[in-house]
Formats: structure tokens, C-alpha cells, sequence
């Protein structure tokens, strides 16, 4: 099942996605609205409110608002074994076709790694990798931005990874895949730049989930970035589109415009 957040007119809601299609609505697929929350309290408080729309006719947006992303990575000489962790804020996160804005006063380099996005469904910690399927509510397709001198300059990844706009998440949640094996394709203006695919890391999604969890706890709407074995998509300029397909998730799209 693919679950939406989207807007129309004032109001804000969630929606279940009906139809074929990978994200670049076409007319031809329809968001089903739901009453109450996907992350609620009660599950059973969820449920179809009977107005549909068309999808080309609403804006989605971030399919979540976390409390944090936590990313991985893989440590400097490190061939395999534990990823590294590292945070970006909420306020990094941002929708399907929003910008991408480069902060031209403080970096010359910015760059995107495609990646498989991780929702949290349910406060957690201290998670088993056997038992870690069931904290997840889905998985989405997430962009990493990074600005890759000022990760140089600094010697470690917080303002770097943590401007405005740096983390693109969409264009909705899957709830009904695996993440064992999915093909991560990232494009910019259309021509493959990386191509990977999520069993290549050196570390499974239960694993990462078990790994973060021991560290700190983890609320509904969290989002864990799962990393990639892949190389980034190069320096990107204003005017780029860079686009992130994940195998049976669908496409997040976003438009690298100027910034602060």
C-alpha cells in the first residue's frame, strides 16, 4: 500500500494512492483521503474518509515530518562491518518536487546520493534485528545532499549534511516491500549517475535498525536512511533535476535551485 501526505486548497491530509505509476502524477491515478493519522495512537481511529482526488490535482509533500533522519555511512577505510551514524535535522527534510536549494555563499560543491528511506512506525528502542520488521510502517525514497567542501572544511558531517532542503523524502510510503534486494537508481537530467542496489551494503535494514536503536530511541515518523555502496552523482549546478528511483517504491524528483 502506498501512503501519501498531501495538500489541497488550505488542507493538509493523508491518503492512500490508488493506481499505477511511480510518482509524476499523470492524471490517471487517484489519492484515496484518510481520516486520522497513519502514526496515531489508535490504528483503528484510521480510515477512508470517501472523497478521492486526483492525483495530478493535489501537491504531495514529504511523506513524513520526523523527529529526526538518522543516516549511514560507511566509516573511512572500513570495508564492511558497523556503518557509521550520522544525523540530519527535520528542518533538512523537504517534498517531492520542492527545491533542492544550493547555499551558493557557503559551498561550491553540493552533491546527492539516492537512498532507501526507512519509516519508523512505532516508539522504539534497544530493537532485536529478528523483531525489527515490526517497528517499521514503510519505506519511502530519500535524497542525500551534501555540501562536500564544507564536509572537508569542517572534519565532520553536521553542517554539511544539515542545510535546509538536504533531505528530500517521496513521493510516498510503501508499506508492502522488502528492503533485502531493491534496485536504487539515481538520475540527473535524465542520465543515470549512480546505480546500486540495497543488498550491496554492508549492512541489512534489520541490522541498522537493531544498530541505531541500542544508541538512542525512536519515535513514530523517524526516518533511518539506509546509505549506499554506490559513488555520489558528481558536483550538481543550479538548474539540475536529480531524480531517485527505488525498486517497487516509485520516483522522488526534486530541482537543484539558488538558495541563501
Amino acid at each position: 500500500m502506498r501512503i501519501a501526505r498531501f495538500a489541497k486548497g488550505d488542507g493538509v491530509a493523508y491518503g492512500v494512492v490508488e493506481g499505477e505509476g511511480d510518482g509524476d502524477g499523470d492524471g490517471t491515478r487517484t489519492i484515496a483521503e484518510l481520516h486520522g493519522h497513519p502514526f496515531g495512537v489508535n490504528p483503528a481511529e484510521v480510515r477512508l474518509t470517501g472523497r478521492r482526488y486526483p492525483l495530478a490535482e493535489v501537491r504531495l509533500l514529504a511523506p513524513v515530518l520526523p523527529s529526526k533522519v538518522v543516516a549511514a555511512a560507511r566509516g573511512a577505510g572500513d570495508g564492511g562491518g558497523e556503518p557509521v551514524l550520522f544525523l540530519k535535522p527535520s528542518t533538512a527534510v523537504t517534498g517531492p518536487g520542492e527545491a533542492i536549494r544550493y547555499p551558493v555563499k557557503l559551498t561550491e560543491h553540493v552533491e546527492a546520493a539516492g537512498e532507501l528511506a526507512v519509516i519508523i512506525g512505532r516508539l522504539c528502542r534497544q530493537v532485536p534485528r529478528e523483531r525489527a520488521d515490526e517497528v517499521v510502517f514503510g519505506y519511502a525514497c530519500a535524497s542525500d545532499v551534501t555540501a562536500r567542501d564544507v564536509q572537508e572544511r569542517d572534519g565532520q558531517w553536521t553542517r554539511a549534511k544539515g542545510f535546509d532542503t538536504f533531505c528530500p523524502l517521496g513521493p510516498w510510503m510503501e508499506t508492502g516491500t522488502s528492503p533485502a534486494d531493491l534496485e536504487v537508481v539515481t538520475t540527473v537530467n535524465g542520465s543515470v549517475r549512480a546505480r546500486s542496489r540495497t543488498s550491496e551494503l554492508p549492512w541489512d535494514v534489520p541490522g541498522l535498525i537493531s544498530h541505531v536503536s541500542q544508541v538512542m530511541t525512536l519515535l513514530p515518523g523517524d526516518v533511518l536512511l539506509a546509505g549506499t555502496p554506490a559513488d555520489g552523482t558528481g558536483p550538481l549546478t543550479v538548474g539540475d533535476e536529480v531524480a531517485v528511483t527505488v525498486e517497487t517504491i516509485g520516483t522522488l524528483a526534486n530541482r537543484v535551485l539558488i538558495g541563501d
